[in-house]
């Protein structure tokens, strides 16, 4: 008997139904899915997992207190999170696991402690970082003015801040990158003191103020040089070697004039 081969291709690749069809639109979509998942955890495992440590402080810096540390962390933290090179280790989590007291310590410890420390957290670095410097200039400009006891004055302000910093390796203790990085703000103010009733609000919010302006300054910049040493590592190093050696051509200069 010979079977038509038209009619055997009709047989065998009978045309689907609305049901099969909708199988078939949802395993495509569900394919594509996972894959994205799989993508996307493919490239988080790819981040180096990074936790940073309370800043500790050696300066006199009027804005220093005992709660700055974990405000600068935190502000560092969310600083490599928002450039997503890094995965970083939820404050909440270093705090719980670490305790306070080797929090308030992170500026101390030795490479194989802090290494201890990061394999706690789970994080292959941990960065610790220590305010070594502090400046605060501020020139009038003159042109102030006075009226029933309330001055108004025109003020140049400028800030210098320094930030030691350390990262180490977890998995051999070794101190990776150690840098002090630097930031500076400057500009023309507007300042406004009450003398009744001896009221000041220079301490109750630095947003504007050339010293919150140089503290988030170094702590971008802290950022950007993380970011470019340990990840990038491409071009951008040039940028950061060159003020480096600016920095260290500056500090050999004023220790000449003393």
């Amino acid at each position: 008997m010979v079977i038509d081969e038209g009619k055997q291709n009709n047989t065998n690749h009978k045309p689907l139904d609305r049901g099969d069809e909708y199988m078939m639109k949802s395993i495509r979509i569900l394919g594509a899915f996972l894959v994205a998942i799989l993508f996307a955890q493919s490239a988080q495992a790819e981040k180096p997992s990074m936790a940073v440590l309370d800043f500790r402080n050696t300066t006199s810096a009027y804005w220093w207190n005992s709660n700055v540390g974990r405000e600068l962390a935190g502000m560092l933290t969310n600083e490599l999170a928002s450039g997503k090179k890094f995965q970083m280790i939820e404050r909440q989590k270093l705090s719980s696991v670490l305790g306070e007291q080797d929090l308030a310590a992170s500026g101390r410890v030795s490479g194989s402690k802090a290494a201890k420390m990061g394999k706690m957290v789970g994080a292959q670095y941990l960065v610790t970082a220590t305010v070594s410097a502090f400046e605060n200039n501020v020139a009038s400009t003159g042109g102030g003015l006075s009226y029933k006891g309330v001055s108004l004055g025109g003020k140049k302000k400028s800030a210098y801040i320094a930030v030691d910093l350390r990262v180490v390796d977890s998995t051999s203790g070794e101190i990776i990158e150690t840098r002090t990085v630097e930031a500076r703000s400057g500009g023309v103010g507007f300042n406004v003191g009450l003398r009744r009733n001896g009221f000041g609000g220079a301490l109750a919010n630095e947003k504007k103020t050339p010293a919150g302006k140089a503290i988030r300054a170094v702590v971008a910049e802290i950022s950007g040089y993380l970011e470019c040493s340990m990840v990038k590592k491409n071009k951008c190093l040039k940028k950061y070697e060159e003020k480096e050696e600016r920095r260290r051509e500056g500090l050999s200069d004023s220790i000449k004039l003393d």
